[in-house]
């Protein structure tokens, strides 16, 4: 059996966690977890609500792969939340692989599991990784050792497919899944990266992302760097 546990929090973004949910779905022998502080259904960022399958004390002592989506506020203020860091930190101490998408890997270094590893997040935030002792690596999705991060959103189904051909060592296997989800990407536009759009649309996005909260966040960031560093050192 694979043992799959997902963390869950209030104001993640749903397709962080639904693009690899729904792959790892189809894995043989798969059985997954999502792991949150009650049962109380999780709001995310979208107009829906996740259901948890078991809470904090309930959750598999060694899982094989522990993951954490991202997310914008609701990320942030896990940053600042002790009990979460503390409990995603001892789960990375026996999880064979330690993942994420989006803003998912800030959390996992926040909690100390990303020291010295590469990882990759949403491009916004990719350079809030180094303050926690990662490795920035550009890419859709970044295996470094035993540790797995996607980009934000969307390439969680890229992730999700990555991972397990790589820990199945079977191509094939993330090639069917891939067929049975009908995967073929064809965006109507090619803006999605920095990269690849427009000067003016990337100022917009990233205007609209200070825009709202800017200051907490910092605020929070600025607490969990303080943490990480007296914990765990520079």
């Amino acid at each position: 059996m694979m043992k799959i546990q997902m963390f869950i929090y209030p104001g993640m973004t749903l397709l962080d966690l639904v693009g690899p949910l729904q792959v790892w779905s189809i894995w043989p022998g798969a059985d997954v977890q999502l792991i949150a502080q009650s049962m109380d259904p999780v709001p995310t960022d979208s107009a829906m609500s996740v259901n948890p399958t078991h809470v904090l004390d309930d959750a598999w002592s060694d899982p094989d792969i522990l993951f954490v989506p991202g997310g914008t506020e609701g990320t942030f203020a896990l940053l600042g939340d002790e009990d979460i860091l503390s409990f995603l930190e001892q789960q990375g101490k026996a999880a064979n692989w330690i993942t994420s998408v989006c803003t998912g890997s800030i959390v996992l270094a926040a909690a100390g599991l990303l020291s010295g590893y590469k990882a990759t997040s949403h491009w916004i935030a990719r350079d809030m990784l180094p303050a926690f002792g990662a490795e920035v690596a550009e890419g859709r999705w970044v295996i470094d050792r035993n540790r797995a991060s996607g980009g934000g959103v969307t390439a969680g189904i890229d992730f999700g497919l990555a991972l397990m051909a790589h820990i199945s060592g079977d191509e094939k296997l993330a090639q069917q899944v891939q067929l049975a989800l009908e995967y073929s990407p064809n965006p109507p536009f090619s803006c999605g990266t920095p990269a690849q759009a427009a000067p003016d649309i990337v100022q917009s996005v990233t205007t609209l992302f200070n825009a709202e909260g800017a200051e907490q966040r910092a605020e929070l960031l600025a607490s969990s760097v303080s943490r990480y560093q007296s914990r765990f050192g520079s």
